[in-house]
């Protein structure tokens, strides 16, 4: 036994240190199996090396309508074009990176098509390489356990060599990409060439979003989805939703969660955002001067431009009074969740209380 290595190791589990400071410690996880890879990059157990993703960086959605739902999501909260994809619309979240791209072909399938994440020093050839050292296969599309790149040329908005777009599908086929820190889906090399040519909205808004919080994907194993993510990226569970894992991205409030829905598996339910002051009535008042349709509290929609909350209680890891969750659909019916700038998944009032991640109550 090694007492040292399970001094740390305890010291993890427990929260009482930073996934940072776990992988520091290079000489004594080595003999955990833990050690450090080419170019300062974490290995796992396995011998595979981690991709260091440190953020969520979008979503793009598939509507029926794009005009009306660029209308739809800029006069509600008015976010600005900070680039755009030849008919697809990049619209900026808080101060960017992050954004929400709007796919500009009209679909019978509304639906979020695919997240991302963002790493520092992304380098396309090599995560290529980590992926397929975990068994995600270079095969040029972007289907369960296999990998594509894109590159995004000028009549794209990319670079006129192109920029280097990647993708994968996850155990359960839900479309992963990741892209650098830079990244905000406009032209340049890494895609980071939006901020000279933003767009402002027409108008300022209704309700701000400051920054993407969460994405919670539906599994159809969630033993093997936590695996995969947890090798791949190294994420830690800081708290639990009931039975469901909250796997912390980064150091600061952002998350993925894995619910076990295996008739729905491959899905990504909802995308979660947050805003300043999240106040309920407030946020329902606005809603339904908006045009949706409050349904209060328990409810769940069923349709388009509906909004709802639930109060998450004690039996799924929220404040003894209730943690309030407020969801609502846009006009084709996609969720999203709005939560208060300190939420992390976790118990208190807000949700803000989770753990001892590095800052947990994030970004500024």
């Amino acid at each position: 036994m090694n007492t040292e290595v399970d001094k740390l190791k305890t010291a993890f589990s427990k929260n009482l240190i930073s996934r940072r400071k776990f992988l520091s410690s290079s000489a004594i996880l080595a003999a955990a199996g833990y050690g450090l890879g080419n170019n300062g990059r974490t290995v796992s157990a396995q011998g595979a090396r981690q991709l260091a993703v440190n953020a969520l960086n979008h979503m793009t959605i598939s509507v029926s309508d794009p005009a009306a739902s660029l209308e739809w999501y800029q006069g509600l909260f008015g976010l600005p074009i900070a680039a755009r994809q030849a008919n697809t619309t990049v619209l900026q979240v808080g101060e960017g990176p992050q954004f929400i791209a709007i796919g500009g072909g009209s679909s019978d399938n509304p639906r979020i098509t695919h997240y991302c994440f963002q790493m520092d020093g992304f380098d396309d050839s090599e995560v290529i390489e980590i992926l397929e050292e975990h068994g995600v296969a270079n095969s040029g599309t972007s289907n369960a356990m296999e990998s594509r790149i894109r590159q995004r040329g000028a009549d794209f908005g990319g670079a006129p060599g192109g920029t280097p777009e990647l993708y994968f599908g996850d155990p359960d086929g839900i479309v992963v990409q990741i892209q650098d820190s830079t990244y905000c889906g406009g032209a340049g090399e890494a895609g980071e060439a939006c901020y000279d040519a933003v767009v402002p909205a027409p108008t300022e808004g209704l309700i701000k979003l400051r920054e993407f919080n969460h994405f919670t994907l539906f599994v159809e194993d969630q033993s093997r989805a936590v695996q995969f993510y947890q090798n791949l990226f190294g994420f830690q569970i800081d708290t639990y939703q009931g039975a469901m894992p909250v796997l912390r991205v980064g150091e600061g409030r952002e998350f993925i969660a894995l619910a076990q829905v295996p008739p729905l598996a491959g899905r990504i339910h909802h995308a979660s955002l947050n805003v300043d002051n999240f106040d309920v009535d407030e946020l329902f008042s606005i809603l339904e001067g908006y045009g949706l349709e409050v349904l209060g509290e328990g409810g769940s929609a069923s349709g388009p431009l509906q909004a709802y909350v639930t109060i998450r209680g004690p039996d799924r890891g929220g404040a003894p009074g209730g943690t309030p969750e407020l969801y609502l659909t846009d006009p084709d019916g996609i969720l999203l969740q709005l939560q208060d700038m300190s939420y992390c998944g976790g118990a208190g009032y807000y949700g803000e209380e989770c753990g001892t991640v590095g800052n947990p109550t994030g970004r500024n």
